[in-house]
């Protein structure tokens, strides 16, 4: 494992990677399928939510993804 790897993002850094929003991030955590942290008042994501989060995103048959 590279110890250098990014263990948690920031919201826009989690936004940027992730390409959603700010609206779309704050949706995403308010219907409960994004689990954000605080430290402080920053909102942070930890890298193992991320890949949770992205593995539940609905996939789309061939028909639907054009």
């Amino acid at each position: 494992m590279n110890t250098n790897a990014k263990r948690a993002y920031t919201r826009p850094e989690f936004c940027d990677v992730h390409g959603i929003g700010q609206t779309k991030f704050y949706e995403e955590v308010k219907e409960g399928r994004l689990k954000v942290r605080k430290v402080g008042r920053k909102t942070i994501v930890l890298r193992d939510d991320a890949e949770d989060w992205l593995q539940q995103l609905p996939t789309l048959s061939a028909a639907h993804a054009a």
